[in-house]
């Protein structure tokens, strides 16, 4: 397979060296294959991108947004030609099946079409003034220069999720990737700057690792160089992050973990609902921010659930991401050794259901049925960890990567404390043949998404998407609510009298009637 070199791009530039040292992208599912040689950059190289974002914004504001919203859907039509080719790469580079990866591309396309049409409704509003000879308006204006940061798991789309609407309106963007899919985000960078015909400075790429993007992240907005900043990780970063935004007066857009809950009632589609937990707690390796973390199983049909879920889950095909599998490798080694971690959590009150391993898939702790070499990627078993509560650490904090908790419960209202025990408040799901139960667990969960007979991992282009609590600050990306992260509102006060006007009409003088009598 081709490997490919990757490096930074600044004001239409690549960068020619690597002050933050280089790096290899290997392939998860066949860690002998480099998907890609990557140039890492350095704090001072992300304050340059910022620099030159800034020094692009105002020319690219300038552009009509109609204009803009057509550069966004040259951008789409050009990702659905190569629509294949992209999650062939993510596919090796990050190990998630081929399906999803497609699925993920086409994201990217949902969104562009989405917002497309929003360079034409970027609307203000007309106001009535109270005054006589004066009109009032509002405006939406461009934030400014974006610096966006984002996970691997997702590496094409999330990343659309922030830059599409960011780019559309009239802002320049600095975005830095995972290091770990930086193929993916170069072809996709390169998508965007060809597709739309961006000029040079609108867009930025810069690789690099953690501290040394929050060393950068910090020099630029001491600079003044950067007026947002969205976030997609860890919850512990998340803070981080938004500490730093607030000592600038900012509020970033942060999209954090989650340790997202399914409720089972009593009168649930058992099949229905193994199908969701397979899909919600396992797919992509449980390395999604809104997987599955616990089903909390009313306890009449607990034990069913459980023995149908713990039997479709040994059922189910693990190993090579391009053939018809629930799910693939690890993303990365760094994962794989944080997952041992969390099973690190099991304690003796915790029953493991099934009969196949836990932790590394290999020749010496093997899975049945599995789907290639296991020795040849970083792959671990499917876990599902029956009796957690809350106090335990694998009920109450985010476990990335194949493990799922279950708990029972009486009461609805007993079931909704569950999911919301943990402070997490990013996904959730309830499946139940009751309208009522349904309306009632969404107005008591603190998720910011709920769905209904349907998996915890569920989200479309044009929905608003993100969490409270621990899995976010109530910021919403997606749709038109995600609109409002990356402007502002200006009001205009237009007074045409040719005088000054001191007060408001007295309403005395419209003499109302107040005697009338029918």
């Amino acid at each position: 397979m081709d490997q490919r070199t990757v490096s930074s791009v600044i004001a239409g530039r690549p960068v020619a060296d690597a002050p933050g040292g280089r790096i290899l992208s290997t392939n998860p599912a066949r860690l002998d294959e480099v998907v890609a040689d990557v140039a890492l950059g350095d704090a001072a190289l992300l304050v340059t991108a910022a620099q030159a974002a800034r020094d692009a914004q105002r020319a690219w504001a300038d552009v009509p947004a109609p204009v803009r919203g057509r550069a966004i859907a040259n951008i789409g039509r050009l990702v659905e030609d190569n629509k294949q080719a992209l999650a062939d790469l993510v596919t090796r580079e990050i190990g998630k099946p081929y399906p999803e990866a497609l699925g993920e591309v086409q994201e990217i396309i949902d969104t562009c079409d989405f917002f497309l049409g929003e360079g034409r409704r970027l609307y203000g509003q007309t106001v009535p003034s109270e005054m006589p000879d004066k009109q009032l308006f509002t405006f939406r204006n461009p934030v400014g220069t974006v610096a966006v940061i984002t996970a691997g798991n997702f590496p094409v789309a999330v990343p659309s999720w922030y830059i599409v609407p960011a780019l559309l309106c009239g802002n320049t963007v600095v975005w830095k990737p995972a290091e770990y899919s930086a193929a993916a985000a170069s072809a996709l960078h390169e998508l965007f700057c060809r597709g739309g015909g961006l000029p040079p400075g609108v867009f930025n790429v810069v690789y690099a690792d953690g501290p040394t993007t929050y060393s950068g992240l910090e020099q630029a907005l001491d600079a003044g160089l950067i007026d947002k900043v969205g976030f997609t990780g860890s919850s512990e970063v998340g803070a981080r992050i938004g500490e730093l935004t607030g000592r600038h007066l900012q509020s970033a857009c942060l999209e954090l973990g989650g340790k997202n809950p399914m409720v089972v009632t009593a009168n649930a589609d058992i099949d229905l609902a193994v199908e969701g937990a397979l899909f919600g707690g396992f797919g992509t390796a449980g390395q999604r921010c809104t997987s599955l973390g616990t089903v909390i199983c009313h306890e009449s049909v607990h034990d069913e659930f459980l023995t149908r879920f713990a039997e479709a889950t040994a059922a189910a095909a693990v190993g090579d991401p391009f053939a018809e599998v629930l799910y693939g490798p690890m993303l990365d080694m760094r994962f794989a050794m944080r997952f041992e971690q969390f099973l690190g959590w099991i304690g003796p009150h915790h029953k493991v259901m099934g009969s196949s391993g836990i932790g590394r898939i290999t020749a010496a702790n093997p899975r049945a049925g599995f789907v290639g070499d296991p020795e040849a990627g970083i792959f671990c078993h499917p876990t599902i960890v029956e009796g957690v509560r809350p106090g335990d650490e694998i009920f109450d904090r985010e476990t990335f990567g194949p493990l799922v908790g279950v708990t029972t419960y009486r009461t609805l209202d007993q079931a909704v404390e569950l999911a919301n025990a943990p402070g997490y408040g990013l996904s959730s799901s309830i499946y139940t043949s009751d309208a009522t139960e349904a309306f009632r667990f969404r107005r008591g969960v603190s998720a910011g998404m709920v769905s209904v007979n349907n998996s915890t991992s569920g989200a479309e282009a044009h929905l608003p998407f993100g969490g409270n609590g621990k899995s976010g600050n109530g910021s919403r990306q997606s749709g038109q609510w995600v609109l409002d992260q990356f402007t502002r509102w200006q009001a205009l006060n237009w007074d045409y009298s040719g005088r000054l006007q001191k007060a408001q009409m007295d309403v005395a003088e419209l003499t109302p009637d107040r005697d009338f009598r029918l």
